[in-house]
């Protein structure tokens, strides 16, 4: 497999150490402070070069806080993030561009995060517009790594289907050609039908281009068909990691045991 540049093969390239978030609730009184909610307590992860890392855990497990820490969408309450070994929290937008050119997110819901008027053309090359890439064939060589034809680039998102804008999503996501590229419940809001296909895909594309996988879902079954590791959550902590089979076949935590029963498979489909 080829590694990008960067830090060598196998070691990290992102590393979080005691990420601690906290929020506030609306205030009830003028004067009192909303109750604090913790939504991470003191997460500690370390997701190596070339790896395909799994977040697992329900609604309210603190899988997307972590999520927008990693990718520097919000900051911790306190705590370290280290991309590539530079640290990002804390830092100004404008000192994030190295972040924003390496790191890359495909999110739940292609007809949101796909602006309606503009073509895929335009859609795809946006990303290499704001951080001042050339454009060139880009366009033309993403869409035909993803499986959608040339033509599809003068066409609008609502004239696809929601696989077909998915991978709409998936091209747009690597144009910049980014170390890692993170998958925020990618399958989740797509009929079942064409899961299989949208995890085959990205599976391929990170084997093919050497990329570093973060991959978020609430289904452990979806994150053994694309992942090696895995990190459980449950009530903003980590409870269980491990290679994903190991923890698949044996888990030792009540909460991934009580995950595994609750959670639809897809075994059939995959």
């Amino acid at each position: 497999m080829p590694t990008p540049a960067g830090t060598p093969a196998n070691e990290p390239v992102i590393e979080a150490t005691d990420l601690v978030r906290t929020y506030r609730r609306p205030r009830t009184s003028l004067t009192r402070q909303g109750e604090a909610v913790q939504a991470l307590k003191g997460v500690s992860l370390s997701i190596a070069k070339g790896e395909r890392f799994g977040i697992v855990g329900e609604s309210g497990s603190g899988k997307s806080t972590l999520l927008r820490l990693l990718c520097g969408l919000d900051r911790p309450t306190s705590g370290s993030i280290r991309f590539d070994g530079q640290e990002i929290a804390g830092l100004p937008e404008r000192r994030l561009r190295f972040l924003r050119e390496n790191l890359q997110i495909v999110f739940q819901d292609p007809m949101s995060s796909l602006d309606p008027r503009m073509k895929v053309r335009d859609l795809v090359a946006e990303p290499l517009v704001s951080l001042g890439q050339p454009v060139g064939g880009r366009v033309a060589e993403l869409l035909e790594a993803v499986g959608l034809p040339a033509s599809a680039a003068e066409r609008y998102p609502h004239q696809f289907s929601g696989g077909q804008r998915q991978r709409i999503a998936i091209a747009r996501a690597l144009a910049p050609k980014p170390q890692v590229l993170v998958a925020d419940e990618p399958v989740s809001a797509l009929d079942v039908s064409v899961r299989g296909q949208i995890l085959n895909l990205l599976a391929d594309l990170v084997d093919e281009l050497g990329l570093t996988l973060v991959f978020v879902s609430h289904d452990l079954s979806v994150v053994r068909h694309v992942c090696e590791t895995v990190a459980v959550m449950n009530q903003g902590e980590i409870v269980e990691t491990g290679p994903v089979d190991e923890v698949w076949a044996s888990p030792r935590h009540p909460y991934t045991q009580t995950l595994l029963q609750a959670v639809p498979t897809l075994e059939g489909l995959l």
